[in-house]
């Protein structure tokens, strides 16, 4: 009796065990930027238990209340500091140069096309997180589109030759560069003060980041031509940490960041970079809050024609050097065509 009475005890535990919640640690990329507000935080704190039938939740916070910058991101989660970390992919080429192939300058001028481009990427991102991370890709969300704020009147392309420009990620930089502008590394925190102080002419960041952040208040002209691509942000995991789950946990995980988290952020860039502008121009209704009074700078034809050639003559070409070879051809065989853009490989 004793014995049949412990038994049953041994498989009521083990079955507890077995259907424990996996607490995650998530880490998210900047506290202030919609992305985080708006997705990634119902997301992680409320959704994530309903969508995997109590089998996961988390405890989040963002890299920058954690006083890290978003470079160390992924390292950290390859170390197993936390369980799950998203930043700016653009962030951290500094260890994989061949990530810049993600988001390309340029390329996608709508949420469809970016999404495309990210999608036929997403193999080469996977073998990225394995091989250079130690991680598991569970997903990859949009900021807004890339545009250019400058404190000081600019009215096409051109008038940024010279100036002192901080770019999104290195890409974004180099097309500067190459266009006649100073490409400067500055932190996203630090742009206002920047702007302010006059360290640097403009800065590229999102429309809609732009706004939350308040560089509208340091800056006075809004260029929409799109420098900086859509700044994609990658949400991966420890891979250890994911290994160790069962299989349907993974799958389970996986599907819930991507219709919770990625897919809503992706239908939300549809039609956004209409509405950032109304809010940092005043040009049409801003439901986010108070409207800006920026000039509004649109990019003629011209302007278009010379930063795509500069992009494919000089850009990207240099890229393919940094990346190697067979980096260069997967993205040719995959983002390249989808974007109609092919980068010379050297035999």
């Amino acid at each position: 009796m004793k014995k049949t009475m412990m038994t049953a005890l041994t498989v009521a535990l083990l079955g507890t065990t077995a259907h424990a919640q996996e607490q995650l640690a998530v880490v998210g990329s900047w506290s202030n930027l919609p992305l985080y507000k708006q997705f990634t935080t119902p997301f992680w704190t409320e959704e994530l238990p309903a969508m995997t039938d109590d089998a996961f939740a988390a405890q989040l916070t963002s890299f920058d209340q954690m006083g890290i910058a978003g470079a160390d991101v992924l390292r950290m989660l390859g170390d197993g500091v936390f369980d799950i970390g998203q930043t700016v992919a653009d962030y951290t080429v500094g260890d994989a140069p061949e990530l810049e192939g993600l988001d390309v300058p340029l390329v996608a001028a709508t949420a469809d096309e970016a999404k495309a481009m990210v999608d036929a990427a997403r193999p080469m991102v996977e073998d990225i997180m394995h091989d250079r991370f130690g991680a598991e890709l569970l997903g990859i969300a949009p900021y807004p589109p890339q545009v250019v704020f400058c404190n000081g009147a600019v009215t096409s392309l051109a008038d940024l030759e010279g100036k002192k420009v901080r770019g999104s990620g290195r890409m974004t930089t180099k097309l500067l560069e190459a266009l006649g502008a100073e490409g400067i590394n500055i932190a996203f925190s630090e742009v206002p003060g920047s702007l302010q102080r006059g360290v640097i002419d403009c800065a590229v960041t999102g429309a809609g980041s732009g706004y939350s952040a308040g560089w509208w208040e340091v800056s006075d002209h809004l260029l929409t031509l799109p420098l900086g691509g859509w700044d994609p942000v990658v949400i991966a995991m420890n891979k250890d940490r994911f290994d160790g789950l069962a299989p349907e946990a993974q799958e389970q995980l996986k599907a819930a960041v991507k219709e919770g988290l990625e897919d809503k952020a992706w239908a939300a860039a549809q039609g956004g970079l209409e509405s950032d502008i109304a809010c940092l121009t005043g040009q049409g209704e801003c439901a986010a809050g108070t409207s800006a009074t920026m000039t509004l700078v649109e990019p003629s034809e011209a302007d278009m024609t010379a930063a795509r050639e500069v992009l494919e003559s000089e850009v990207l070409p240099e890229w393919a050097e940094r990346a190697g070879g067979d980096w260069a051809t997967r993205w040719n065989d995959s983002v390249g065509k989808v974007v109609g853009v092919t980068v010379p490989v050297a035999n």
